[in-house]
């Protein structure tokens, strides 16, 4: 059924399909519903044997199976927030003691047990880590961060060397009183490495001691973990093997955020353990995490042919859509599925908030070009505090926009679906995000691609460790002060890119007086490359 259809029906037949593909669960207070994608309630009969491969994998998955094929490794973000279903005692008594443990450290914080040297309490928290280890804080940060509640979080999350300059100077005033913390599974990866050395040195240059306030979330017996454990870090959190950077935040990565800025971690890891008991009912009718992927799987004819566009209706949400970027398009972008076909999957994720897009790309949505479907976030409770002045309600106007839009889109032939809150606190975040990490893990099986690798960012990490690497040799090379050309030198390196060597002494000649590169640059072949 073309969704043009769905906008001309009459009143009657309208609201049959609504409440048909309607989901709703009130221990949650949450809808969620699909009546605007391209699904039919035939389609629950129609995908049935696909869904029931898909809900008997998620099982074998929670039950302890090597879910990650291509590094050997268990999947166990699940396990997380009900230490229970853990396949093992070991594991749940692991995370049961990891989150008691965060518990007591974030209160000994907040109350000023735990101070700095001088008897002071802490005031700032300087986070660092990438990918899924900084976007989880963030999102918790912005979730719920009270202004007079909780210590302020700062990210370095990127290895831009101004980014890098700004962000430790901004914390400069209250450096005595700022905890460090650093994230990295292998204590090897790159970008968290050199902002944690550039943070220490930071810390040593401005007097400070760095061990005495550094906190490192690594899994255990990695080099992060033996350097914490050997210069007596104020703590270390673990991170599990078992656990993806996409899917870590109800674990230490959102925990600790959370318990340092006041936030209710109980209550977030309730929310999301609630939505995975919901997700394992083995109905595609009574399964939310079900009936979203099975809209995202129509709209995209099970290619990824739409963008999916995350539209949240508050402002504590609008960072939600970064984070979604990574746990879709990496779990889903894959080259080729399990059987080493290549199919070239994934699903693109963008957006932003309403109703700021009411007056920015909403625009294309309704007009442009017709390549995506919408999700709607809505959140029914408006904080009291917010009181109609001039007979005019913010929340009512907010609604407004959404329904307004939503209707807008339809009209227009657009695919939407609405996943709405009755109020945004700790238990309904945890719940969003557990219901997309099981839409995700649904839509890979449907798909058959493995969600929980990751082989093309491994090869871009593989591709910048030959760049530093092709960059050492440069200098070695240029050390002896001697004139070459690029194709000199690239002969020298017996390189496979000339042009590599290029961009590398274009950066380093603007960035070192000791190298030129002598000639014109719109004619790069015959510059001549020296080092004084």
């Amino acid at each position: 059924m073309a969704i043009t259809d769905i906008f001309q029906m009459n009143n009657k037949d309208k609201w049959r399909r609504y409440c048909d593909l309607l989901y709703s669960n009130d221990s949650l207070g949450f809808w969620l519903d699909i009546s605007r994608m391209d699904v039919e309630t035939t389609d629950f009969e129609d995908f049935n044997e696909m869904y029931s491969k898909a809900f008997d994998a998620l099982e074998s998955l929670e039950n302890g199976s090597i879910a990650n094929i291509d590094e050997s490794r268990q999947v166990g973000h699940y396990w997380l927030r009900n230490p229970k279903v853990a396949p093992s005692p070991d594991i749940s008594d692991s995370i049961t003691k990891e989150i008691q443990d965060i518990s007591k450290f974030g209160a000994s914080i907040l109350n000023g047990e735990i101070t700095n040297s001088d008897g002071k309490k802490y005031t700032d928290v300087f986070w660092i880590g990438i990918g899924g280890s900084g976007l989880g804080p963030l999102l918790i940060k912005e979730s719920f961060k009270r202004e007079t509640i909780g210590l302020d979080l700062h990210f370095l999350d990127n290895v831009d060397p101004e980014g890098i300059s700004h962000k430790l100077n901004s914390i400069l005033p209250n450096l005595d009183s700022t905890l460090f913390v650093v994230v990295s599974k292998s204590g090897g990866t790159p970008e968290p490495l050199i902002g944690m050395e550039q943070a220490m040195k930071f810390v040593r240059d401005n007097n400070q001691n760095w061990s005495s306030r550094a906190i490192a979330i690594t899994s255990k017996g990695s080099k992060l973990d033996v350097l914490a454990d050997n210069e007596n870090w104020l703590d270390i959190f673990d991170l599990p093997d078992w656990v993806g950077g996409r899917t870590s935040i109800t674990g230490a990565v959102g925990l600790l955020p959370a318990a340092l800025i006041g936030a209710d971690i109980d209550k977030f890891l309730n929310g999301a353990s609630q939505m995975d008991a919901l997700t394992r009912v083995k109905d595609i009718k009574n399964n939310p995490a079900a009936l979203l992927s099975l809209a995202w799987f129509k709209s995209g004819n099970g290619k990824g042919l739409r963008d999916m566009v995350v539209l949240p209706y508050r402002d504590r949400l609008e960072v939600f859509s970064r984070y979604l970027q990574q746990l879709v398009m990496e779990s889903l972008g894959k080259k080729y599925d399990r059987d080493e076909i290549q199919v070239n999957q994934g699903i693109a994720v963008y957006g932003n908030k309403g109703s700021t897009d009411q007056h920015a790309y909403v625009q294309q949505l309704r007009d442009g070009i017709d390549n995506f479907f919408v999700n709607f976030i809505e959140i029914l409770h408006d904080p009291l505090e917010i009181v109609e002045v001039k007979n005019k309600r913010p929340g009512d106007y907010l609604s407004g926009f959404l329904q307004g839009t939503r209707s807008a889109l339809t009209e227009g032939g657009r695919q939407n679906l609405t996943i709405t809150f009755k109020s945004f606190d700790e238990s309904s975040l945890g719940a969003l995000i557990a219901l997309f990490e099981r839409a995700v893990s649904l839509y890979a099986e449907l798909i058959n691609v493995n969600a929980y690798n990751q082989p093309g960012v491994e090869a871009g990490k593989k591709a910048a460790t030959k760049i530093i690497k092709l960059q050492k040799e440069i200098e070695e090379l240029l050390a002896d002060g001697k004139q070459r050309t690029l194709n000199e030198i690239n002969d020298e390196l017996s390189s496979e890119s000339t042009e590599s060597i290029y961009l590398i002494l274009r950066k380093l000649s603007e960035n070192s007086e000791h190298y030129s590169m002598i000639g014109n640059q719109s004619n790069p072949d015959k510059l001549i490359i020296l080092k004084t």
